[in-house]
């Protein structure tokens, strides 16, 4: 326990110090891991008399006389009681909420206690303790907190994830919410703003919102009371997360970042950025060692259990591995490609210069790998409206369209458009069909420039999906404004759908209007989106 986070404090009499005991005697305190100042909230590692497993407390300490503070001790409950129902690997999971009269003793000076799954790691502010983190480990470390968040803005809940002594590091190099129980008047926007300052303490060491620990320092501020930029105090940081760590904190609407998931999108470039770039420099050394051509860094124990985090040399799951696999195929074929390319314009050119050859013009080669087509280069004066009628044509972009909110799992939906209808994207899991708590959600295409399609062949695993192909005028259309082309129940497989005849058009949306029944909700998700051009 450090100086100054209230390591002394007694409530009423009953110490909270290591030994004591709360909610009614079940609960023996062990170690404190911070307090919230905000909201009296302290965080204990406890040990359950009952079922002999260690616990996560949140105990919120006051007066009961105090209206104001019952009150709001109250509307911490209320929520840490919602996020029950919530699970994901990025928050502990809350077991028990206790209250006045329901293992919280009267004239104890407790107002309540939040009762989570304890994670076992490493303190956040233990990691950073030595300095910064490298950039990429900062993405890494905090995707899945991300991740977490996003799910639950989904479904209305707030985390409370604004705090750094909330969160704790997995001995598998991630963040997770361990101390849950938001703010009485925190909101989705606090969550936002607390991935930014999380961000923002990995890669330079300081906080960045009010109310944090005293062991960590507070972030320089410019001549305008703006937070400086990560990548001024590291010029190693890449623009890009600087810029998100420091919009993600911004109050003001314009230039801010407001959702989870725009972070949650930058996260992921950074760390498959990262994971292409080692994969070059292990081929290029031959010898195992990291892009510095360093040996990795030693590991760094944690303060507490044993716990080893690796800071620059994280293992490598089946994931990463598979990442980095068909990274390096797509740049061996996309390499081919461009050599066959040449050689045949090569053949071309002399072959149209002799009037005696027999050799034929040169091709395009379209070569594909597991998860990703790679199309060579054509000719200049060659143009996605003279590709042979009834050809299939790719999207120059695809992007998650919604009417309102964060656009569901928005980093993975270039899944329907990777050539392998094994990688799926996913919309959320949602308690209600459509429409109850919104109208659909939809998968907009863009192409260069407008073509006029023949039919949609659409790979899905999600039998009795409905979905609708309407045809927009820019890719942030209203749904009002868009034109019905075509429609289908989707059945698990590929599902061909006609289209009716219709003007070009840059911007195609597979509009679903019915999710498909999974257990315990509604959820729906798309292998591979394919267009055909009309004759």
């Amino acid at each position: 326990m450090r100086p100054g986070d209230g390591a002394d404090l007694t409530a009423r009499g009953t110490a909270l110090r290591p030994g004591g005991v709360v909610g009614d005697g079940r609960y023996r305190l062990l170690a404190q891991f911070g307090v919230d100042h905000r909201a009296s909230a302290h965080f204990w590692r406890a040990r359950d008399g009952q079922l002999n497993r260690d616990v996560a407390l949140t105990v919120l300490v006051g007066d009961l006389a105090d209206q104001p503070a019952a009150a709001a001790a109250g509307r911490t409950l209320e929520r840490a009681m919602h996020a029950a129902t919530f699970v994901h690997p990025g928050v502990a999971r809350v077991l028990d909420v206790l209250g006045i009269g329901s293992g919280v003793v009267p004239g104890e000076g407790l107002l309540g206690i939040v009762v989570a799954e304890w994670t076992h790691g490493t303190d956040l502010i233990d990691v950073v303790a030595d300095g910064p983190v490298p950039p990429a480990t900062a993405s890494r470390l905090l995707e899945p907190l991300a991740s977490a968040v996003e799910s639950a803005h989904h479904v209305g809940l707030v985390l409370g994830v604004d705090h750094p002594q909330r969160v704790r590091v997995t001995p598998d190099g991630a963040l997770r919410l361990a101390f849950p129980g938001p703010l009485p008047l925190a909101t989705l926007r606090d969550d936002v703003k607390g991935l930014g300052a999380l961000l923002y303490l990995l890669l330079t060491g300081r906080w960045a919102l009010s109310g944090g620990p005293d062991a960590l320092p507070g972030a320089p501020t410019g001549p305008d009371g703006t937070v400086v930029a990560p990548n001024l105090l590291r010029p190693m940081v890449p623009t890009e997360l600087s810029s998100v760590a420091v919009r993600s904190m911004e109050d003001t609407s314009v230039g801010g970042i407001r959702t989870s998931a725009a972070i949650l999108q930058v996260l992921d470039r950074v760390v498959e950025t990262e994971a292409a770039t080692d994969v070059l420099n292990r081929v290029a050394g031959g010898d195992g060692t990291a892009a510095t051509g360093t040996p990795g860094a030693p590991a760094r124990r944690g303060k507490e259990d044993n716990a080893v985090w690796l800071t620059e040399k994280p293992v490598i799951t089946k994931t990463h591995k598979r990442k980095l696999g068909v990274t390096v195929t797509v740049l061996a074929v996309l390499t081919l490609a461009i050599v066959v390319w040449m050689v045949s314009s090569i053949i071309g050119f002399f072959s149209n210069g002799s009037s005696d050859s027999n050799i034929g013009p040169a091709v395009a080669i379209t070569t594909t790998t597991t998860n990703a087509p790679v199309t060579s280069t054509p000719p200049p004066s060659s143009t996605p409206s003279s590709l042979a009628a009834g050809a299939p044509i790719r999207p120059s972009k695809v992007n998650v369209f919604v009417t309102s909110g964060s656009p569901d799992n928005a980093s993975k939906v270039g899944r329907v458009d990777d050539g392998d209808p094994g990688t799926i994207w996913k919309t959320s899991e949602y308690k209600q069909q459509f429409p109850a708590l919104m109208p659909g959600i939809g998968v907009m295409a863009t192409f260069d420039q407008p073509v006029k399609l023949a039919e949609v062949d659409i790979d899905s695993p999600s039998d009795g999906t409905v979905v609708d192909i309407r045809t927009a005028t820019s890719s942030d259309p209203s749904v009002q404004s868009t034109q019905v082309i075509g429609n289908a129940t989707l059945t698990n497989g590929h599902t061909v759908i006609q289209l009716a005849t219709a003007q070009p058009s840059q911007y195609f949306m597979v509009w679903i209007t019915g999710l498909a029944t999974v257990s315990g909700g509604f959820e729906s998700g798309i292998g591979e989106i394919t267009y055909v051009q009309a004759q």
